[in-house]
């Protein structure tokens, strides 16, 4: 896997392209969030969107020079059939226009049936400035950027443009888009401009794209807008429907290229495909992405075609950017790592929220998971801040290894064949607010958990099959505040050896939804209050006030204090409630698998859990 070591690399600075462009329970707790989120496929999802982007191909091939002359240029009027040039550079055929010298040249009026090529070995800009252009093509390309230095599409302000193409190309076709480009494409300006791709692509570029600005809606049958070394949107309105992915960069033979990179503009995608789809990096680190793929999370997902929101083979970033998807298969998915870093991401899908091969690592921004299957899943996941909100069919968080004989998820559990102290499979929480709603495990772990900070508040399955919290290695928590409340039978706590205790609940009586618990020490002192969301059988709390040994009171019919996190607050009237449980901190509920959990560890027994 590329990119494993580029923790040592040299970071400099990002140029204009680029802006357009195991463990055992010791390891874990000594262990800080930046290290525990290096591991998994050897990457280091701490890395942020300039680390990323400095180790790729990020030196200037698209020109940045926006100015031109009117006068200076040569204008092109176009006249349904054919057209007129006020000068010199460009042969005009019938309704074929070729461009053979570089420089800028201003297009307006109709072109029907017809094409510009340009196809010129000069040095220097070519510049096709669109002034209310409407070219079409019924045999191939509207444009097609043949051969040339450096190429740019420049929409002149308050101009409307539009570009057309064939809906069958011929099989010697050099051209494959309505905007075709064989070198590297910068388009910009104050205009807008429509591309309709009948037969594959709307704008492609078998170097690099890069989109300055503009108003600029694109409907294809196939990718809307594909960059295949790499695509760039740093600015402007961009609106694309594609029946295959929305945005691509697709070159997987240098490992440098085939990233995109959205740092400005509004962007809206609808893709029956991948939303937005890189070989390598996608890194997003400003302005606004809405994504809709597959239909949505309400549409079952095609198993032969890839529907995701957002989709990298090695790097996924999102870093102070506004993002929202809708889709039928993972929202964000990496085969690699996943950093959010900052911003607002809210995410619905029909499949994984949040899903990394390797290392999903959340440091900081605002996560709302509203629906998915597994919201939050990753060989490593790692949290150290942030506000995260996860509403989930299945597991809230899965860490699980995709080992299986089929490429399938195995669980790839620390016990058994594996060793904890080898498994890569780990969960470390240093920080932020977590809130969890899951239909089956809350936290679900195949491998070793250490919560060293943060507030955790998690409500699991009301299915005896499963719980609030499942591990299968060691449990600790040194740090922060858990509450986490499901069913009984297969009720979990963290370690009794860890360095913060821990007390556990279990109720005789099913506690409904909207039923208030406030927990209360010997001293009479509420330590915590909890509104149920959902039917609930147990509840385990951990935070620092919490003392091994100690006997400690659940109640029921009080009133909450002022809440924190998802209706949990520290403090809670209970004068008029009732007493329903009693419990002794640091020792497992009644009813767990802690213990056999522990057997299993020891080699003294072997857990009955179902394996997920």
């Amino acid at each position: 896997m590329r990119k494993s070591n580029l923790v040592a690399a040299s970071l400099s600075t990002i140029v204009l392209t680029v802006v357009l462009a195991g463990c055992s329970t010791a390891a874990l707790s000594d262990a800080a969030a930046e290290t525990a989120a290096v591991g998994a496929l050897g990457l280091d999802a701490t890395q942020n969107a300039e680390q990323i982007m400095a180790a790729n191909d990020t030196e200037p091939t698209a020109s940045t020079d926006f100015d031109y002359t009117v006068a200076q240029a040569v204008s092109i009027a176009l006249q349904g059939s054919t057209a007129i040039a006020s000068g010199a550079g460009a042969v005009i055929e019938g309704s074929t226009i070729t461009i053979t010298t570089a420089g800028t040249y201003v297009l307006g009026g109709t072109l029907d049936d017809g094409q510009v090529i340009v196809d010129t070995a000069d040095d220097g800009i070519v510049r096709l400035v669109l002034d209310g252009a409407d070219i079409s093509s019924s045999t191939t390309a509207a444009i097609h950027f043949a051969a040339a230095d450096e190429a740019q599409i420049a929409l002149a302000g308050g101009s409307a443009n539009s570009l057309s193409d064939t809906s069958a190309y011929a099989e010697d076709s050099e051209a494959g888009a309505a905007l075709d480009s064989s070198t590297d494409l910068l388009i910009w300006g104050d205009g807008s401009l429509t591309v309709t791709g009948n037969a594959n692509d709307a704008i492609a570029s078998s170097d690099g794209l890069t989109i300055d600005s503009g108003s600029i809606a694109v409907d294809a049958v196939d990718d809307g807008i594909r960059g295949k070394d790499y695509l760039v949107i740093q600015g402007g309105e961009v609106t694309v429907t594609a029946g295959g992915d929305g945005l691509k960069a697709d070159n997987e033979d240098e490992e440098t290229r085939g990233f995109i990179a959205i740092t400005a503009g509004i962007v809206v995608v609808d893709a029956t495909g991948d939303g937005v789809q890189a070989e390598t990096d996608l890194v997003v680190t400003g302005g606004s992405l809405a994504v809709v793929a597959g239909g949505g999370a309400a549409v079952l997902a095609d198993a032969d075609v890839s529907s995701k929101g957002l989709k990298s083979g090695d790097f996924t970033v999102l870093e102070g950017a506004g993002v929202t998807i809708d889709s039928s298969d993972d929202a964000v998915h990496s085969d690699g790592a996943i950093h959010l870093a900052s911003g607002n991401i809210t995410l619905a899908t029909g499949d994984d929220g949040f899903h990394a091969e390797g290392t999903a690592y959340i440091s900081d921004g605002t996560l709302l998971i509203t629906q998915s299957a597994e919201g939050i899943e990753g060989q490593a996941v790692t949290i150290s801040g942030g506000f995260i909100d996860v509403t989930a069919s299945d597991d809230g968080i899965n860490v699980s290894s995709s080992d299986g004989p089929d490429g399938d998820e195995a669980g790839g559990s620390a016990t058994g064949t594996e060793d904890a102290a080898e498994s890569t499979n780990t969960l470390l929480i240093t920080g932020g607010e977590i809130l969890i709603d899951s239909g089956s495990d809350g936290i679900d772990v195949n491998g070793a958990a250490s919560i060293e900070g943060g507030t955790i508040v998690v409500t699991g399955t009301t299915d005896s099959r499963n719980g609030a919290l499942d591990t299968d290695s060691t449990f600790t928590i040194s740090g922060g505040t858990l509450l986490a409340a499901g069913s009984s039978a297969m009720a979990e706590a963290p370690d009794a050896e860890s360095e913060q205790a821990t007390v556990s609940f279990t109720f005789d009586t099913d506690l409904p939804a909207d039923t208030v618990v406030t927990l209360v020490d010997s001293a009479g002192n509420a330590v915590a209050a909890f509104t149920t969301l959902k039917t609930t059988q147990s509840i385990v709390f951990s935070s620092d006030v919490i003392v091994a040994g100690a006997s400690y009171d659940a109640y029921t019919g009080g009133a909450v204090g002022d809440t924190i996190l998802g209706g949990f607050a520290h403090a809670g009237d209970y004068s008029a409630a009732s007493l329903v449980s009693t419990a002794i901190g640091g020792e497992d509920p009644v009813g767990s698998v802690s213990g056999e959990r522990a057997g299993a560890r020891s080699g003294t027994g072997a857990s009955d859990r179902p394996e997920r």
